[in-house]
C-alpha cells in the first residue's frame, strides 16, 4: 500500500488535514488534541522552538497515523491504523535529536525498536500508563474530612513547588517541563487548580488542561506524603472532574500510572473507565 508522509507548517494546516482522524478517538488522542489547543489559545510559548507535525495517509488519502513534537518534548504518537506508516515516521525523524516517545503501546513499541536499530540510540520504557476517561461521577464511597476550593495566587508558589515535585517524582529521568511558572500562572487564572484543604491545611493538589473539542484532562494529581492514605487525591479528582462536567464538557480524561494499582482502583471507583495503555520510552545513552 502506498502510504503518504507529509510535514504540515502549523498546528491548523495539521488539524485540518488530521483533526477528523484524532477527534473521531478523542479519549486516545486526548494529549495531542490538548497539546493543539495549548499552541492555538498560547502561540508566543512556542516561538523560540516551533512545533513540529507529520501526517501518513494511505492511498485513498486516510489517515492513519500522525505525530507532533514540542521541543524539548517528546514526539508524541497518534494510534496508529498502518503499521509500516511507523516505519515512515522513523525514516522521517532519524536526524532529530528526540528525547523520548509516548504513544499507544503497540505503535510506541514498533516506533522505539525501528528507532534504536535506525539510530543504534537505546529506547528505555520509562512508564507504561493508561488513559481513562470519565463521563459521569460516582461520589468517593468515603468521604474525606475537609473540602476543596480553587487555587489562587496566594497559592502560586505551593502550587509551583508540588507541580514541579509531582513531574520529579512520576518521571525522573524526563525531559524538563515546558516554563512551569508559566503553566501554573495561567492555570490558577483559568481556575484549572483544585486544592484540598483540611483544617485550615492545603492537602492536596489537582491541575487541568489540554482541553479537547469536547473534554478535558486532569493532571497532575499530588499529595505530599505526609498526607497520603486519607482519600484526599480521590475526593478532589473527585470534585474536579465534576466541576468541569459543570462547565460543559462532555468528558474528563486523566493518564494513570500502571504501576500504582491504588491509583488505578481510585480512578475507577469514582467513574474512570479505562480505554488504553499508552507507553513512555527514553532514548539516547542514558537510556
Amino acid at each position: 500500500m502506498t502510504l503518504t508522509l507529509r510535514r504540515p507548517d502549523d498546528v491548523d494546516a495539521f488539524l485540518e488535514t488530521a483533526g477528523d482522524f484524532l477527534a473521531a478517538r478523542e479519549a486516545e488522542h486526548n494529549l495531542m488534541l490538548g497539546i493543539c489547543s495549548v499552541i492555538r489559545t498560547s502561540p508566543e510559548r512556542f516561538t523560540e522552538d516551533p512545533p513540529r507535525f507529520i501526517t501518513v495517509a494511505d492511498a485513498a488519502g486516510r489517515i492513519v497515523v500522525a505525530t507532533l513534537r514540542t521541543p524539548p518534548q517528546n514526539q508524541v504518537l497518534s494510534c496508529v491504523d498502518d503499521p509500516e506508516a511507523v516505519d515512515l515516521l522513523v525514516d522521517a525523524l532519524v536526524d532529530e535529536s528526540l528525547p523520548g516517545l509516548l504513544g499507544p503501546k503497540a505503535g510506541a513499541s514498533r516506533f522505539a525498536g525501528l528507532w534504536t536499530e535506525t539510530t543504534g540510540q537505546p529506547a528505555q520504557l520509562e512508564l507504561a500508563e493508561r488513559i481513562f476517561r470519565l463521563e459521569r461521577i460516582i461520589p468517593p464511597a468515603r468521604p474525606a474530612p475537609g473540602s476543596w476550593r480553587y487555587g489562587d495566587s496566594s497559592d502560586r508558589e505551593l502550587v509551583l513547588r508540588w507541580w514541579i515535585a509531582f513531574l520529579a517524582e512520576a518521571m525522573p529521568q524526563g525531559p524538563p517541563p515546558r516554563d512551569p511558572e508559566g503553566a501554573v500562572d495561567r492555570a490558577i487564572e483559568s481556575q484549572w487548580i483544585y486544592l484540598w484543604e483540611d483544617v485550615g491545611q492545603v492537602v492536596c493538589m489537582v491541575g487541568s488542561g489540554g482541553e479537547t473539542p469536547n473534554g478535558i484532562r486532569i493532571g497532575p494529581v499530588y499529595t505530599p506524603a505526609e498526607h497520603r492514605g486519607r482519600g484526599y487525591a480521590s475526593a478532589l479528582t473527585a470534585a474536579a472532574s465534576q466541576d468541569q462536567l459543570d462547565r460543559g464538557r462532555r468528558f474528563v480524561f486523566l493518564f494513570t500510572d500502571l504501576a500504582n494499582p491504588t491509583s488505578n482502583k481510585i480512578y475507577q471507583a469514582i467513574g474512570y473507565a479505562p480505554v488504553c495503555d499508552v507507553d513512555v520510552y527514553r532514548f539516547g545513552a542514558d537510556a
